[in-house]
């Protein structure tokens, strides 16, 4: 019996299934420590720490849903949450009358701050420990152009919003 003519070779298959196990070990490390030390989720974190890192501490909400691969409504809900927790503040976007902007309290700021170490902790005692700086440099060689070639297709919340019976 010979193989199927799609089937992926077996050392593609092996690096699917390491960086799989990897990325779901890393991230249930992740999620303890963040509800250890603060009661975060990793999408709340995700949510504070771009807001965090951004310029001007901002984000309209459709950018930071396809920046963190979320959907639009799930945004809005964990941006709800977060709200009520004073750590962000949602509103109607300047340039954009149906765009909303999100932005970082000082509250989100200081959590945020405050489980960082841990976070980052867990990140390098995980993922960096066993690798040397060229090898992490190596990692990242090896995962920009994959992460070009899947952002090159929009996630689900950045395609166009169509209704029902309307052709484009």
């Amino acid at each position: 019996m010979s193989d199927p003519p799609h089937s992926v070779d077996p050392v593609q298959l092996g690096a699917y299934f390491a960086l799989v196990e990897v990325s779901s070990l890393l991230r249930h490390a992740i999620e303890q420590q963040l509800h250890d030390d603060a009661g975060l989720t990793f999408v709340r974190f995700q949510i504070l720490r771009r807001l965090q890192l951004s310029t001007t501490g901002s984000h309209r909400m459709t950018d930071l849903a396809d920046a963190i691969v979320f959907s639009r409504s799930g945004l809005t809900y964990q941006a709800g949450l977060l709200e009520k927790d004073g750590l962000v503040v949602r509103a109607r976007s300047a340039d954009d009358e149906r765009g909303v902007t999100i932005s970082i309290t000082d509250a989100g700021r200081a959590l945020v701050e405050a489980v960082l170490p841990g976070h980052e902790e867990v990140v390098t005692g995980m993922l960096f420990e066993p690798l040397s700086r060229e090898d992490a440099r190596t990692l990242t060689d090896l995962l920009e152009p994959v992460r070009e070639h899947m952002r090159a297709a929009p996630p689900r919340s950045a395609s166009s919003r169509r209704r029902k019976g309307t052709s484009t």
